[in-house]
């Protein structure tokens, strides 16, 4: 069994304990600059354990996220040269092309990038260091943070309060395809009103590409 695995059994074998939501937040602060297992397995298994108190749940999720990206941002911004070989080699996700990747795309329209990784199962830390070192406004990173983490968290549990086991199978089944079709819909808005400014049209068809190359890996 793997490092990784044994890590999520084991942060999964708190879901039923007093100890749950201290997990919950640990585990969604670490998953937004370096740790690889997200936070939504034990965000459902919490929620529909106790479905009244899902939103509760979502709420300190995001907050702990946030925070948490921040970090990220804060390790970017002032130690990114010095500990970027560590999580080249070290943390899932993180390699020297996605990077420069990233880079080619915070030229412009940062907000959306950050909003798209965190709401989508694009991996939410790379952008928060990215932001942080390629200096990104951080204001505007933790509103795109904050937006993008609770929209996602929310839109979980606020499924499960209303739906239950139900709309679990359907969120495991259908996550990505689900996330893909807001991201979607979401450029296109931008497009339609012209907030992409000129080039819009590329930096369209860059975000999909990149969406679903990262998601499909």
């Amino acid at each position: 069994m793997s490092f990784f695995r044994r890590i999520y059994d084991w942060v999964m074998r708190c879901a039923p304990t007093p100890y749950a939501l201290a997990a919950l937040m640990c585990l969604s602060f670490a998953e937004s600059s370096f740790f690889p297992i997200p936070p939504d397995p034990l965000l459902i298994t919490m929620a529909l354990a106790k479905p009244k108190r899902a939103l509760h749940y979502a709420f300190w999720c995001s907050l702990a996220s946030v925070a948490g990206g921040i970090l990220g941002y804060a390790i970017g911004f002032f130690l990114w040269e010095a500990t970027k070989d560590f999580f080249f080699a070290y943390i899932p996700g993180f390699t020297p092309e996605g990077f420069a990747k990233v880079n080619a795309l915070y030229n412009e329209h940062s907000f959306l990038y950050v909003f798209a990784a965190g709401f989508t199962p694009i991996p939410y830390k790379i952008f928060t260091i990215a932001s942080g070192a390629f200096g990104m406004d951080f204001w505007l990173f933790v509103l795109a943070s904050a937006v993008s983490r609770s929209a996602r968290f929310f839109l979980v549990a606020g499924l499960i309060r209303i739906f239950g086991e139900r709309i679990k199978q359907f969120i495991d089944k259908y996550f990505n395809i689900l996330t893909i079709a807001f991201l979607v819909l979401l450029v296109g808005f931008f497009a339609l009103f012209g907030l992409f400014g000129k080039g819009g049209n590329e930096t369209e068809e860059e975000t999909q590409t990149v969406i679903t190359s990262e998601v499909s890996e």
